[in-house]
């Protein structure tokens, strides 16, 4: 799968969504302008030690995405959605888009994509999850869609045995 943050601004954020994705075997694609650098110590903190090990692409903006990336199925994961996000079947090649934290998605570019937008249910009248948040619980619905291909499906205990 391929994880897509536009315009990001909080380098932490960022650096959990890249400690995620690493660990659930994606992609992650950063499309510009990012509202922080990339050797940022907010960010790599986040993200541990697995920055140097993550699949990360990055885009000047989202033209840029687009012409490196048009054969593929987007969605864009945004509150403002009709279909949640559990209502669709997704790919292993697939591109889920998340807007930047202060703004999420413009509904001008939403609108191109309506039939692909999804949401996270919430209670109503609240703004929105932490980011972060947003990318794992999608992340995690469609790789368990994929029965979690690649991934240790059990845990072992350190010092016992279960």
């Amino acid at each position: 799968m391929n994880i897509v943050l536009l315009e990001p601004e909080i380098p932490q954020n960022t650096g959990n969504i890249g400690r995620t994705c690493m660990v659930s075997g994606n992609t992650l694609h950063l499309v510009g302008p990012l509202g922080f650098s990339v050797d940022d110590k907010y960010l790599k903190r986040s993200g541990l030690d697995y920055w140097s090990e993550l699949d990360v692409h990055y885009y000047h903006d989202f033209d840029d995405f687009i012409s490196k990336n048009n054969s593929s199925r987007i969605y864009m994961a945004t509150t403002k959605a009709r279909q949640l996000y559990t209502d669709v079947v997704y790919s292993i090649d697939d591109f889920i888009v998340f807007g930047k934290e202060s703004a999420g998605i413009p509904e001008e570019l939403l609108l191109q994509y309506r039939d692909t937008a999804i949401r996270i249910p919430m209670i109503p009248n609240r703004r929105c999850l932490n980011l972060s948040s947003s990318v794992a619980i999608v992340v995690y619905e469609a790789m368990r869609q994929q029965n979690f291909a690649g991934m240790q499906i059990e845990g072992a205990l350190h010092k016992y045995q279960w």
